[in-house]
């Protein structure tokens, strides 16, 4: 009797084993198979560029540089090594710190080498891959090209580019980084892949995911004083600060000055019409991106729009939106000031300064 009953519990298990193992293969499979690609492939695809839907086609030609996991680890070794300056002082990301979205939050011009002053406040840095032109004055034409004017330039890292590539080419680890971020490089780096990992670390750094974009994407509301403020921002101030890159990527005088000691575009142009003029910046994040203006005038956003208000100065190549009907500036109460304010806090994305990848 136990024989049998014993036999009889065996087949049941045999059976419940069969069937169970029969319905839970496919999964088992599944799970096998996702597994492997998540240990070896997710993180690949995390450090893959992807333009987001809401924003318009990058200019820069991805398609010459794809990101790749090792090209972008590369490029964001380089971005912070001080090897790129002469004395070993000065990295990039001194002047273009994370957690103020790469701005510089210390300093109102760039410091140096020998800590000498530069001649302008350091910019903020994201969405580099739709931007047209770089620098205030719109001097550089391609992203690739920007390192080069920050290394070789005396008043930041008065280095050259050849002594740059040498120094790479006998440290200890950046060959082997190189070749195999770059396996059609070579043995000896070159100036082409160096500047193409600081542009695969700079084509990432994509500022999309603040509250008006997810806003924008459906997935959040503002409330009523930043529905207002948007409002005022559409009607005062989106002539210029237009899209959602938030810059018609222009350049304009925006009344600081009178007489200009820096000529902004019009060094670059020599027009007679760009004395004064500088590239509108984006203001994405600019809560955080203070002090303001080129030259560092406005400590606040407070004060940015004072001026607007009241502050303008009149000149031959005043910006035509800051004189309509006679009336230089535009015309803001205390609350449009501070509805618009109320707004502008909704481009601060804390997904892109918190992003473990930067």
């Amino acid at each position: 009797m136990m024989n049998s009953r014993h036999a009889a519990l065996e087949f049941i298990i045999l059976c419940f084993n069969f069937f169970t193992m029969k319905n839970l293969l496919p999964f088992l499979l599944l799970a096998l198979v996702f597994g492997g690609c998540q240990k070896d492939e997710l993180p690949s695809a995390k450090y893959s560029f992807v333009k987001p839907a809401h924003f318009p086609e990058p200019v820069y030609p991805l398609d010459r540089n794809p990101v790749t996991k090792e090209g972008f680890e590369l490029g964001k070794k380089i971005f912070g090594d001080p090897i790129l300056s002469r004395d070993g002082s000065v990295a990039c990301n001194n002047c273009h710190v994370k957690g103020v979205a790469f701005a510089d939050p210390q300093h109102p011009f760039s410091i140096g080498v020998d800590e000498r002053e530069g001649l302008r406040n350091a910019p903020g840095i994201a969405n580099m891959a739709f931007m047209k032109e770089f620098m205030w004055d719109g001097g550089v034409h391609h992203l690739d090209f920007a390192p080069p004017n920050a290394i070789e330039n005396p008043l930041e890292m008065d280095e050259k580019m050849t002594h740059v590539l040498w120094k790479m080419n006998q440290h200890g680890s950046y060959p082997a980084l190189f070749r195999k971020a770059f396996p059609d490089m070579g043995d000896t780096i070159t100036s082409p892949y160096l500047l193409f990992a600081l542009s695969q670390y700079q084509n990432m750094l994509v500022s999309a995911t603040s509250k008006y974009d997810h806003y924008k994407l459906g997935d959040a509301n503002l409330t009523a004083n930043e529905l207002e403020g948007l409002a005022l921002f559409e009607q005062k101030c989106a002539a210029c600060h237009s899209g959602i890159l938030f810059t018609n990527q222009e350049y304009r005088n925006n009344g600081l000055d009178s007489e200009f000691a820096d000529l902004g575009r019009g060094k670059i142009t020599e027009s007679p019409d760009d004395m004064g003029c500088f590239k509108v910046p984006s203001l994405r994040n600019v809560e955080l991106t203070k002090p303001y203006m080129h030259n560092a005038r406005f400590k606040t956003l407070e004060e940015v729009l004072d001026h607007y208000a009241s502050g303008v100065k009149p000149s031959a190549t005043l910006a035509d939106e800051l004189q309509q009907n006679g009336t230089l500036g535009i015309p803001l109460t205390p609350t449009e000031k501070a509805r618009i304010i109320d707004f502008l806090k909704t481009l601060t994305d804390h997904e892109f300064i918190q992003d473990t990848r930067f």
